[in-house]
């Protein structure tokens, strides 16, 4: 159910008590300010954040190859050149090169 600021104050133990069914979204000029939740989904969502917060971005590669490696799964990675997409690096390093050599040359 979605409440207005003014409805939210004056019915707040209403507020409270239907988070045990669903979420209670309240509003302030059509625009989502608050969500009321009940307490063991907050604790489920504080345990996930901390556990999250936590974690390096190498760690999470680390569990993104613990869970690919337990479902057998292998990610294909095609050469730059097999998708289209041209190497930036090898461009300038080819144009330096020609430069170079025509600098030789004259």
């Amino acid at each position: 159910m979605s409440w207005n600021i003014a409805q939210a104050k004056q019915q707040f133990s209403e507020v409270v008590r239907l988070t045990a069914e669903e979420p209670q979204m309240i509003y302030n000029r059509d625009r989502c300010v608050a969500a009321v939740i009940d307490a063991e989904s907050f604790k489920a969502f504080d345990a996930w954040r901390k556990k999250t917060a936590k974690k390096t971005l190498g760690e999470a590669f680390a569990e993104l190859r613990r869970i690919a490696a337990e479902e057998n799964y292998e990610l294909p990675i095609l050469p730059r050149s097999a998708v289209g997409r041209p190497n930036a690096f090898i461009e300038v390093l080819e144009e330096w090169d020609a430069d170079a050599e025509s600098q030789r040359a004259a």
